[in-house]
């Protein structure tokens, strides 16, 4: 919808704080009226804005249940969320805001944990079939993934030279390697 792609542009160049309906009407060519006829209020706008981008996690997801390839859904997130310019300067400003109002923090903490069940399902199965180690449980592998991918996508505005395209490849590389199946002979050398 142009109204959240005008919302993620203001948020992205002026900060959520200086973010409007009348700034947002204005980078969409609309009028404010026209703005606050699909949002009463800035958390309107800004509720629909979260749930566009979690939307897009769980399609992502999806995808990848359908083809149970970790890997794959590493490096589809790592290139969805660096692909986009604004995601994470507009994310970032919204996570500060939801310190200070609950509604906007409960939404955020209701889809991470919607998007963390997920992930962990789909690291579970991948345990079953072998492709992924199965020592450490999968909700804590799929917390220990997230947060790894959080702390790159929270640097990456700030440290883009550090996220080149073959930068990015060997961070996937790592972290592919971190959750691979621990081999016997390994486990057995590993426990001496």
């Amino acid at each position: 919808m142009e109204l959240l792609q005008a919302a993620t542009a203001v948020i992205a160049e002026e900060g959520y704080a200086n973010a409007s309906l009348r700034k947002v009407a204005q980078r969409a060519g609309y009028t404010t009226g026209a703005v606050t006829y699909y949002f009463a209020n800035k958390a309107e706008l800004i509720t629909a804005l979260v749930e566009s981008r979690f939307d897009r996690y769980d399609a992502m997801l999806e995808q990848a249940r359908e083809q149970t390839d970790i890997p794959a859904l590493i490096r589809r997130w790592l290139a969805m969320t660096t692909s986009d310019s604004q995601h994470w300067p507009v994310m970032s400003e919204v996570l500060v805001h939801a310190r200070t109002e609950p509604a906007l923090a409960a939404l955020i903490r209701d889809r991470y944990a919607r998007y963390r069940d997920v992930h962990a399902s789909i690291i579970k199965d991948a345990q079953v079939r072998g492709t992924i180690r199965d020592d450490i449980p999968a909700e804590l592998l799929g917390d220990q993934l997230a947060a790894m991918g959080d702390g790159w996508t929270m640097m990456y505005p700030f440290e883009p030279e550090r996220f080149t395209p073959a930068r990015a490849d060997e961070l996937v590389d790592a972290a592919i390697e971190l959750i691979a199946p621990v081999q016997a002979g390994a486990a057995a050398a590993d426990a001496m």
